[in-house]
């Protein structure tokens, strides 16, 4: 019944932008942050972006600092990730994660996270 779940994936252009959006209205157990991760074929699960629950702190992955935006909208329970000028590497299932520890820096580590949507899948054609 604890359920984070993932929407906005779709096939884009390169440069284009898509927004990701996590639904936690249906996650009922206290969380401390919410990541966005994702994982293309063949290849290890990875942070992409980062949002402390409590302070608003975030972390950003190199490879889209600049160009994605995570963005918390509390009173519809959504945390966003706002992706710009998108590229082929960023090919990849998209997941939201939610973590109930309490960290003194916004976590990043895919085991930091304890509960993962179904994931959503972004498609970035050349």
């Amino acid at each position: 019944q604890v359920q984070l779940v993932e929407s906005g994936g779709g096939l884009v252009q390169a440069g284009g932008s898509l927004r990701l959006s996590c639904d936690t209205s249906k996650f009922t157990l206290d969380y401390y942050a919410i990541g966005w991760f994702r994982q293309a074929p063949g290849k290890e699960r990875e942070a992409v972006s980062c949002i402390s629950m409590i302070d608003a702190s975030t972390y950003y992955s190199d490879s889209v600092k600049g160009r994605f935006t995570i963005v918390k909208d509390n009173p519809n329970h959504l945390v966003h990730l706002q992706m710009e000028n998108l590229k082929p590497e960023d090919t990849a299932v998209y997941y939201c994660a939610a973590d109930r520890a309490v960290h003194s820096t916004v976590p990043y580590k895919v085991t930091s996270y304890d509960y993962w949507g179904q994931g959503t899948q972004v498609t970035v054609s050349s």
